[in-house]
């Protein structure tokens, strides 16, 4: 697209609030950690005027100046997002984490995007999660473009590396994977590397040399063009395969020149509609210059070959009590609807949400109706509540730049939304809707967590509450079996993040204990027990007696109570008594303290006194029946079992079965899906997959997924039971 580029902005590269949809282009970085997202993105803003050569915004700080934990921790754990403006477009960048743990803001960056740029190194190839990402963009149609990067590395090899991703992006039809640009090397060092110095264009057979630090064109020698002529030829091709007039192969293969302005119209055409996907070479500028390799060409790509937000199909829209809901797609005379994307907290400011709008004009000071559905399983409680917004800002780095409106198409902050979380919509208050959630990885991580002290219990609820409402790829358990606080994450990282965001942002130190499983107990055999609860001790006194049978029920029973007392040996109103003290016993358990299920209790005799017997006594002697018929019958400690379903690359499927069967796993099958991959079922003991969101992604290189839900419970192995009854008596 050499032949579209414009003077540089310079310093008018201030992004602003847009006046039209048709000039504002929303596109995701995608790539795995240390592909250089971060610093492809400080390139570019810098290429188009938004920083200084320092790297620093006019108001102080740097582009990259997101999280006080991405400096700490050296990697990005959040979105970010990045406005810039090249000829007169705006630019709104969404910078990803690469890390696996943090897919859930990837995910959101998705949403709010209207077109992707993968980030590939030149030195570490493409990764599986990257190969996931590909497809999930692939299933919804959407654009996307190759940056390679890090071609400054010495084993750097660009035609290599664009091979590598047209195998692995390209499918059925590599030509579908194509650079438009191929680097010029200059002089070879020292150690033999030559470095990249510049690019050339294959349509327009120009030269575009970097080496100065400013971008200069020339024309390529007689010498270079054979060169360029076989790439380019290939890519003519690629192009004309994907072009609307089914008669431009025939004319080209005919010997026709095809003009250069029909080709890059084609080549827009298919880049938007997501049937081509370029490969671009980029690097950030040397110290001292004004533009980095390949940001020019980036940015063309960006304003000219990816689509408007027009382009972009809103998301499912309903009414909040379900009815749906017709919405043009950007139409900025619209109804109002907006999602809430990410949100953060700000020292200052108080919470700030960032969002994209899709329909209508969001005005600051406005009163909008927050509404936010499907999310209560991960502690997001269903809400609908109206509030008035604050100030509308575009973020860049730590500063907020104030707008006076965003339009359909735009992403803004939004401050002082109290109530609104991640995944929320926003809508005018008298016409409230809702926007179908887009999907949230399901975190499978347990970390159990105490306030470490009473000031921080104090403040636990709150700051719990707080967190997870900016991130809903992370689920609050209150765990009414073990009494446990349990924070569900995605990984290692992603509790990590979790924790120190209690410390810093929210002032809680909390300790991290080890999780606990909820254990049940039952029995393995008929029993039969006595209690017998008499005391006097001057006045009334407390009198009752109960003999009971006990005998075990299939699995998910429950406790099942039966009376057969006959002659009035327990006086009937006192028999709901005897069940309600068993019940209470069963909850406390028998054994091991783990709630006793799957029995039958039968009250079949017992005695009563005229005056000292009451409902407490026989509540008493029903507990000590259940206690009694435990202490002569073998107890079976049950553990829950978790039907497990991991989605893994044919290339590791015998290592992840063979650790299926390590973690005492029973596989019920195997399916071969699409994409090299096979769906593996299996039984699994939850006692055993605690870290197999950890342990599953070292296994598979990050390429694996798995989901997990509740079977049944059933009955330990009896040495592992052995160990947690000892426990159990050490602990009380």
């Amino acid at each position: 697209m050499g032949d579209k580029v414009k003077e540089h902005p310079g310093a008018a590269g201030r992004a602003t609030a847009a006046d039209h949809p048709a000039s504002v282009r929303n596109v995701v970085l995608v790539g795995h950690s240390g592909a250089g997202k971060t610093t492809l993105v400080e390139a570019l803003a810098l290429t188009a005027g938004a920083v200084n050569r320092a790297g620093r915004v006019e108001d102080g700080g740097t582009v990259s100046d997101y999280d006080d934990i991405e400096h700490r921790q050296q990697r990005s754990v959040q979105l970010s997002l990045v406005p810039v403006d090249w000829n007169g477009i705006k630019i709104n960048i969404l910078d990803t984490p690469g890390y696996a743990d943090f897919v859930g803001e990837l995910r959101a960056g998705l949403r709010a995007a209207d077109a992707a740029l993968f980030v590939v190194s030149a030195s570490d190839g493409v990764d599986g999660s990257t190969r996931m990402v590909w497809e999930e963009c692939a299933a919804v149609g959407m654009p996307r473009a190759i940056v390679v990067t890090h071609l400054e590395a010495a084993r750097a090899d660009f035609e290599e590396m664009t091979r590598v991703c047209a195998e692995a992006f390209g499918g059925d039809d590599p030509d579908a994977v194509l650079p438009l640009y191929l680097p010029l090397h200059g002089p070879q060092g020292p150690d033999g590397h030559a470095p990249v110095t510049g690019l050339v264009g294959l349509l327009t057979q120009k030269l575009f040399d970097y080496s100065s630090g400013e971008r200069k064109e020339s024309e390529p020698g007689p010498d270079q063009l054979p060169d360029i002529d076989e790439a380019r030829n290939r890519l003519i091709e690629g192009i004309i395969a994907e072009s609307e007039d089914e008669t431009l192969m025939d004319r080209y293969l005919g010997g026709e020149q095809i003009d250069l302005k029909t080709l890059i119209e084609d080549l827009e055409r298919a880049v938007a509609r997501g049937t081509f996907f370029p490969v671009l070479a980029a690097a950030p500028a040397a110290e001292g210059a004004r533009q980095g390799l390949g940001t020019v060409e980036l940015l063309e790509l960006v304003t000219g070959g990816f689509p408007t937000p027009f382009e972009h199909p809103t998301p499912g829209v309903t009414t909040v009590d379900g009815r749906p809901r017709e919405i043009k797609p950007c139409d900025t005379g619209g109804p109002l609807v907006a999602e809430v994307v990410k949100t953060a907290s700000d020292p200052y400011v108080g919470r700030v949400s960032l969002v994209r709008v899709f329909s209508g004009t969001l005005r600051p000071d406005e009163t909008v109706h927050v509404s936010g559905h499907g999310l209560a399983d991960r502690g997001h409680e269903d809400h609908d509540v109206d509030e008035k917004i604050g100030a509308l800002s575009t973020p860049f780095g730590k500063q907020q730049r104030p707008v006076t409106h965003v339009i359909a198409g735009d992403l803004a902050c939004v401050a002082k939304l109290g109530r609104a979380e991640t995944g929320d919509t926003l809508s005018a208050k008298d016409d409230p809707l809702l926007m179908e959630p887009w999907e949230m990885p399901d975190p499978l991580l347990p970390l159990a967590i105490e306030a470490h002290s009473k000031a921080d219990e104090d403040k636990l609820s709150q700051g719990l509450a707080r967190l997870v409402a900016e991130d809903p790829t992370m689920r609050l358990e209150q765990n009414q079996d073990t009494h446990q606080v349990v924070l569900w994450c995605l990984g290692e990282a992603h509790a990590d993040v979790a924790l120190e965001r209690l410390r810093s942002r929210y002032g809680v130190q909390v300790d991290v204990v080890p999780h606990r499983v909820s254990l049940r107990e039952t029995f393995a055999g008929r029993s039969a027990g006595r209690g017998r609860h008499v005391k006097q001790s001057g006045g009334h006194g407390q009198f009752a007696i109960c003999e009971i049978e006990v005998e075990p029920l299939p699995g998910g029973s429950g406790i099942e109570f039966v009376d057969k007392v006959v002659g009035g040996a327990v006086p009937r109103q006192f028999i709901p008594s005897v069940e309600k003290g068993i019940r209470a016993q069963a909850v406390k358990g028998v054994a091991a303290g783990y709630q006793l299920v799957d029995v039958r209790v039968t009250l079949l005799d017992g005695k009563a006194h005229s005056v000292d017997s009451s409902d407490a006594a026989f509540q008493t002697a029903g507990a000590l029946a259940l206690r009694e018929a435990a202490a002569d019958a073998r107890i079976h400690l049950l553990e829950p079992v978790a039907e497990v379903s991991v989605l893994v690359g044919d290339d590791y499927v015998g290592a992840v079965m063979s650790d299926l069967s390590g973690r005492r796993g029973r596989v019920l099958g195997t399916e071969q899906t699409s994409g090299g991959r096979t769906l593996i079922k299996a039984e699994v003991p939850e006692f055993e997959i605690g870290r197999y969101a950890v342990d599953l992604r070292s296994l598979s290189h990050g390429t694996a997924r798995f989901s997990r839900s509740y079977a049944r419970h059933e009955p330990m192995p009896p040495q592992i039971a052995e160990k947690i009854r000892e426990q159990a008596k050490e602990a009380s």
